[in-house]
């Protein structure tokens, strides 16, 4: 797909700015040491994103923002950045096929790519663990169900409610991250007068 030289442009604000989020906001999260700041972030990221993809409405379009993120966060404080940037990667290839699937912006497909991306974040541990740091799969499953039992009380003994209550939280946030991008979003496109391309 090819980009006028406006759209190149208009993908790098977007890309710079989920950039910036993962430079500043990821900062703070792991300073904090707060948690599911990765699916927070990934939110904020993919909503920005598909914004993103509301402005330049073509194939390929979310990808680029997300690589432009991803580089940015190379120059984030501190050395652990390789997982956040496959993940910024991964984030950005899912919000690209959601969108893609649905063929054109819309709030379905919105809140879709972030329940998506929200949803990858709870995977990538056992792909990134395993494969870029060596990680053992069990220290990553009982990371997880650690999670579970902080944030809801529920006994590790029931990993199956563990999971299916991260699983519920990271769809439900996913997807009121993308409701809320395609609010801000079509409210942006009108105040800069921007021609009505969704539907």
């Amino acid at each position: 797909m090819k980009f006028t030289t406006r759209e190149l442009v208009t993908m790098a604000v977007f890309g710079a700015l989920w950039g910036l989020v993962e430079i500043s906001l990821g900062s703070v999260f792991h300073a904090l040491d707060l948690p599911l700041s990765g699916m927070a972030l990934a939110i904020v990221g993919v909503m920005v994103a598909s914004i993103g993809r509301l402005f330049v409405p073509k194939r390929g379009s979310t990808i680029f923002i997300g690589i432009i993120a991803m580089v940015l966060k190379l120059f984030s404080i501190g050395s652990a950045v390789v997982g956040p940037m496959v993940g910024i990667l991964a984030e950005a290839l899912i919000a690209e096929l959601v969108l893609d699937g649905f063929g054109k912006p819309s709030l379905p497909a919105f809140m879709s790519a972030g329940a998506g991306a929200a949803l990858w974040t709870l995977v990538q541990p056992f792909v990134t663990g395993v494969l870029l740091f060596g990680r053992n799969l069990l220290v990553i499953w009982m990371d997880l169900l650690d999670v579970g039992t902080r944030l809801f009380g529920i006994p590790y003994q029931a990993a199956f409610w563990i999971v299916l209550t991260l699983l519920t939280v990271h769809l439900i946030f996913g997807a009121l991250g993308g409701w809320l991008g395609w609010r801000l979003g079509l409210v942006l496109k009108t105040r800069l007068a921007v021609p009505a391309s969704v539907g």
